[in-house]
């Protein structure tokens, strides 16, 4: 191989190496009974309204006393309902068995093969785990927006400041709170992966990522760790009513996004170190 082959040869690789996964993941049954559980949180909202009436307002989860008035806050409860435990445990699933799948089941040692190499193998087993956050928050948006147009009226949205927004717009934020929402899962995927370096049984690495989740949640609804809570990355979870207030501020987003790549950095480097420095016997 020549010399000027070489700069095309690693992103080639990586691309085809992250297509290969890509393709795996979403070709398991287990991806999409996960998928299939999300998409039932919206559809179960959506029919329990529809046939027991409209919530009266102040009880149950945020936005659901709007749904029976505009079909379009059928994804937003969707989303607060999973945000704490139902979208955690599956990415967790999904990240813990990112590196302790493959070497539980002894294909660990021929994706290492040259020129795939440890640290593209593990920033793919990241990209992978990322992409599985946007398809559980894609999930929750789409099938909650079609379930509140079936199910009930759809109009111009009415935001937390007091204003409306048409249909359009209010889609368009809709999907910026579910792509707050994916965002939010970044840190935790991180911490899965960094999990999953550490064992060869994928169980035990999804459970612990799962249990410091909702761990870290019970910490930051404890008044007197409330010098702890900016630090813990499930602080900003919920952030994202910016969007329903006119005009929008993206202050929220960014900040949670900073918070997230910091425990990706601390953890993706965690997960570097550890992979790098492991012997790889499966």
């Amino acid at each position: 191989m020549s010399s000027g082959e070489l700069p095309t040869a690693g992103p080639a690789v990586g691309l085809s190496l992250l297509a290969s996964e890509l393709l795996t993941i979403f070709r398991r049954w287990r991806t999409w009974a996960m998928l299939a559980a999300l998409a039932l949180i919206p559809i179960l909202i959506g029919i329990a309204i529809r046939v027991a009436g409209g919530a009266s307002p102040g009880r149950g989860p945020a936005f659901l006393d709007q749904i029976a008035g505009n079909g379009l806050f059928v994804s937003l409860t969707a989303l607060v309902v999973a945000t704490p435990l139902f979208l955690p445990l599956t990415i967790s699933v999904v990240a813990g068995d990112a590196i302790a799948g493959d070497a539980s089941h002894g294909t660990l040692r021929y994706l290492l093969i040259a020129p795939a190499g440890r640290m593209r193998l593990l920033v793919v087993k990241y990209l992978v785990a990322a992409a599985f956050c946007l398809a559980g928050a894609l999930t929750l948006v789409v099938v909650g927006t079609l379930v509140g147009w079936v199910l009930f009226p759809i109009g111009p949205v009415t935001l937390l400041s007091g204003g409306q927004v048409s249909v359009g717009e209010g889609l368009l934020r809709v999907l910026a709170i579910g792509a707050f929402v994916a965002v939010s899962m970044l840190g935790l995927s991180a911490i899965g992966l960094f999990a999953s370096t550490l064992t060869v049984v994928p169980v035990g690495a999804m459970a612990a990522t799962a249990i410091l989740a909702v761990a870290t949640q019970i910490a930051g609804a404890i008044p007197q760790l409330e010098w702890l809570h900016p630090w813990l990355f499930t602080d900003r979870w919920f952030d994202f009513d910016a969007f329903l207030r006119s005009p929008p501020t993206w202050g929220p987003f960014i900040d949670n996004a900073l918070v997230q790549a910091a425990y990706l950095a601390v953890f993706g480097g965690a997960a570097a170190w550890r992979f790098a420095t492991s012997d790889i016997l499966s």
